[in-house]
């Protein structure tokens, strides 16, 4: 049993109790009062759940703020591959070009493009994939 239960049984029989004092010609008086009584009680177990439930929502919605979102590409990881490859790019070229020339450059070029192409390639394949297995596991 509640607490608030064990609360409104004991003002209803109180209610009761002072019914049979009294006597019928206060009957509406006492059940209007009690009314009120639970009209109150209700109006705060409402208003405890509802703010219970907003607090829940807002928890949800900070956590989830907290956390990236996968789906979305980020510009900031995606920037300094691009500028770690390019610095990386400046020996690399020097040193295939000094000791293979042209063809020495071509190689070095061509890994730092595949480089960023699979990486580049893989981002957009993993959010492909999570929204594919988001749509195939949808019941609408």
């Amino acid at each position: 049993m509640n607490t608030h239960d064990a609360e409104l049984r004991k003002e209803l029989e109180a209610t009761l109790s002072t019914r049979r004092d009294l006597g019928p010609e206060y009957e509406a008086e006492l059940v209007d009062s009690f009314m009120e009584k639970l009209d109150g009680r209700l109006e705060a177990i409402v208003d405890q759940r509802v703010r219970r439930q907003l607090a829940e929502r807002q928890m949800t919605i900070a956590r989830a703020a907290g956390r990236p979102d996968a789906d979305t590409p980020r510009f900031g990881s995606s920037f300094g591959l691009a500028m770690f490859s390019l610095i990386l790019a400046v020996p690399l070229s020097t040193v295939a070009a000094v000791n293979s020339g042209l063809p020495g450059l071509l190689v070095a070029w061509t890994g730092i493009v595949g480089v960023n192409a699979v990486v580049a390639h893989g981002r957009l394949w993993g959010a492909d994939r999570r929204g594919r297995a988001k749509d195939e596991d949808s019941w609408d």
